[in-house]
């Protein structure tokens, strides 16, 4: 298994336990690219056909309210991002995925996804819990967005997201993913530091 793959083998085989052949012919199934930053991975309209493991970078979902970017998720290295709903129901997808910067991904579709749960058992347990993982992110991220003061939804951000997502995402795109104004966020920011 070539350097490139190594990362994602170490966050699949924390999941489920794969002999050498099972990891090889995975590996098979997920294709190399490179994004330059702002470039769209996946976009609104189309049918999502891939999910993306970013070996190096960071990206974000989002989709379009009244003329305005709502950021809804965010991932960086070794994680995986998609437009969930689109890709498993096949589906057009209201939501964009983009890089914010330059990213190194490896992908897999839909078809090899398939291709996976039919050949070998324990890649079903990785395909439920990445659902598992967005859907618990969706719910929490709603319920924050209702329940939880602005002030307190950027501290658990801090306490909770990678640090590289922290330190190199945009403020607007934090402020959108928080539910706040860019105002907002400074301001409380400014009462934090």
């Amino acid at each position: 298994m070539t350097k490139k793959y190594i990362s994602l083998q170490k966050q699949i085989t924390a999941i489920a336990s794969f002999s050498e052949n099972e990891i090889e012919t995975i590996a098979s199934c997920f294709e190399y690219e490179k994004f330059p930053a702002k470039e769209f991975l996946s976009s609104m309209g189309k049918i999502s056909n891939k999910i993306f493991f970013i070996i190096e970078g960071l990206a974000r979902v989002y989709y379009l309210k009244d003329g305005k970017e709502i950021t809804t998720y965010l991932s960086s290295d070794e994680g995986f991002i998609a437009s969930y709903s689109s890709f498993i129901n096949q589906s057009i997808s209201f939501e964009n995925i983009q890089c914010i910067e330059d990213c190194e991904i490896l992908s897999i579709t839909f078809e090899k996804m398939q291709f996976l749960y039919n050949e070998i058992p324990n890649w079903e347990r990785v395909g439920r819990i990445l659902a598992e993982q967005n859907y618990l992110c969706m719910a929490d991220r709603v319920l924050k967005l209702q329940m939880i003061p602005a002030k307190e939804k950027y501290q658990t951000f801090l306490a909770s997201a990678p640090a590289k997502i922290i330190q190199r995402t945009p403020l607007i795109y934090i402020a959108s993913f928080l539910g706040i104004t860019p105002e907002s966020l400074s301001r409380i920011r400014q009462d934090i530091s």
